[in-house]
């Protein structure tokens, strides 16, 4: 059996902060539409403020993003960095992007639960790449 090859593109590390500025952008926008009852725009946001925070976090210390077609691939790329909270941090993406087919896809709404589950994990994620990021 042969290992599956991983797609990453090389980044420079100064564009880290560029992917934090989505991230930042999509947590605020996030924010603002889970405080308007705007559940399936919250949970969107949320999976794409994680992707972007993921982003960010893999290029300050890899020089390296995800590319793949699978967006779960970026969990296995966040686990493999060498921080302390990574293995923690790459469960929660993998629980916010697991949904993404859900919220962007299928025909059913986001209910006010899916989006109040979502918005807390993102934030934790976000939050641990701001600060490392962001310092």
């Amino acid at each position: 059996m042969t290992a599956r090859v991983m797609k990453i593109r090389q980044e420079d590390k100064s564009v880290a902060v560029d992917y934090l500025k989505k991230a930042t952008d999509n947590y605020e926008q996030m924010l603002a539409a889970f405080n308007t009852s705007n559940w399936n725009a919250a949970a969107t946001l949320a999976v794409q403020c994680a992707i972007s925070s993921a982003d960010a976090i893999c290029v300050h210390k890899k020089g390296v993003r995800s590319v793949s077609q699978d967006h779960l691939d970026v969990c296995d790329l966040v686990a493999s960095l060498p921080l302390e909270e990574a293995q923690e941090k790459s469960r929660q993406l993998r629980k916010i992007i697991a949904r993404k087919n859900l919220v962007q896809y299928e025909c059913r709404s986001v209910h006010k639960t899916d989006a109040d589950e979502m918005v807390k994990v993102t934030t934790r994620v976000y939050q641990w790449v701001r600060e490392i990021v962001g310092s």
